[in-house]
């Protein structure tokens, strides 16, 4: 029990409440949109579940690194606005049309060979762009729930002090006990119901196929998997990408007959388990990812239900407990985008773009900060000339 990893119990447990709390109610949106029946949304909540829960502990376990899957939140949205009138089985052959192209990705190698080009540098930017939105809203917070926020805020401070390792468990402990004191829990009319798998013949319509498949593709590899590859790379693992997105591919083909619409790497939520919060040795913090799946897994299993156990918790609750969590992560991601001078600026606006959350033609800002610090960094670097310092480094090894 001495050596059993709580740290990253709670992690994982902090990672799948942030990730329900946070799009559980786009979900069950884009499910209605569909014409779902209650059934099928609970379907939905069970193929997705199972989705992410199996992934996480499988990819984690393989590989012995917190790889943290998700369904994709902009896909969900996408589909809010795409699916009004479109017949479930035509709904179901976008899914899996889409789900092909990503293995398609994954199997070539296409997606990792892009993303081994981009430095690490602004990779770490664009991730600390992603998280400063979290970091922020733990002060954001403290408006509606001072008590209950600026406690747990205090609480934190004190337990990085002297005991770091569990910051984050004490932190949730105190800030659970402050809102039940303060009726803010609402679990009086919660009950736990089983979900059951309610399978849809695929269809495929060229319009919706189109229309929705292709969309929901490029939408899922540019604001969810390049994120997610980046976050991966920027929190210092070197886990082969093709095999995860290759992986999260395949699981989702072998499920959107149930409802499972795109899985795909996590990113904000990855985070959370690559931290020192999640464990002090790097090499243990897959646990925290393992925690995830099971979690995950527990969603899937009362389907529906879940969101109603986590809508219980306070927003402000969670919204503290999630930017605490990343306080680290966000601190290493700026530390690790503006070491290198030549790439600083380049790093700089890469931050920028992605903290701003500007959205273009469907896609969101990571990906746009992406290519904008990709970009300056071609500029600013393109076929520039050693400096003197740089030539003074070299004259010796040359002259010996």
């Amino acid at each position: 029990m001495k050596n059993f990893p709580w740290s990253g119990v709670v992690a994982g447990f902090v990672t799948v409440l942030v990730s329900i709390t946070s799009s559980a109610v786009i979900v069950l949106q884009a499910a209605s949109a569909a014409g779902a029946t209650q059934a099928q949304i609970s379907s939905w909540m069970l193929a997705l579940g199972l989705g992410m829960g199996l992934t996480c502990i499988g990819l984690s376990l393989r590989y012995r690194a917190p790889v943290v899957t998700a369904w994709s939140t902009p896909g969900a949205a996408l589909l809010v606005t795409s699916l009004f009138g479109v017949p479930m089985s035509d709904a179901i052959g976008a899914f899996v049309f889409a789900a092909a192209l990503v293995t398609l990705c994954g199997l070539t190698g296409w997606f990792e060979r892009a993303m081994g080009k981009i430095p690490l540098s602004i990779a770490a930017a664009m991730l600390a762009g992603i998280l400063a939105h979290f970091g922020m809203n733990v002060f954001v917070a403290m408006k509606p729930q001072f008590v209950l926020v600026f406690a747990m805020f205090a609480c934190y401070l004190l337990c990085k002090r002297w005991l770091p390792r569990y910051a984050i468990i004490i932190v949730l402990a105190l800030g659970t006990a402050l809102a039940d004191v303060k009726g803010l829990l609402h679990v009086e009319n919660f009950h736990f119901v089983w979900a059951l798998p309610v399978f849809a013949m695929p269809s495929f319509s060229w319009a919706t196929t189109i229309g929705v498949g292709i969309p929901l593709f490029v939408v899922t590899m540019a604001s969810q998997n390049a994120p997610g590859a980046a976050v991966i790379r920027a929190s210092g693992y070197d886990t082969p990408i093709s095999p995860l997105i290759t992986w999260t591919g395949l699981t989702t083909l072998v499920l959107a007959p149930f409802g499972c619409f795109s899985l795909n790497l996590a990113a904000i939520t990855a985070a959370i388990c690559m931290g020192k919060e999640a464990h002090e040795n790097p090499r243990k913090r897959y646990w925290a990812a393992v925690a995830a799946g099971g979690f995950y897994l527990l969603v899937g299993l009362f389907g529906a239900t879940a969101g109603a156990m986590f809508a219980a918790v306070p927003q402000e609750l969670v919204l503290a407990i999630a930017g605490l969590a990343l306080f680290g992560i966000i601190a290493n991601s700026l530390t690790l985008a503006m070491a290198n001078d030549k790439q600083r600026e380049a790093a700089l606006i890469t931050f920028l773009v992605t903290a701003s959350g500007v959205t273009l033609f469907g896609i969101g800002a990571a990906f746009w900060g992406l290519i904008a610090g990709a970009f300056a960094f071609l500029v600013l670097n393109w076929r520039r000339a050693p400096t003197a310092d740089a030539n003074a480094a070299v004259l010796p090894s040359r002259q010996n």
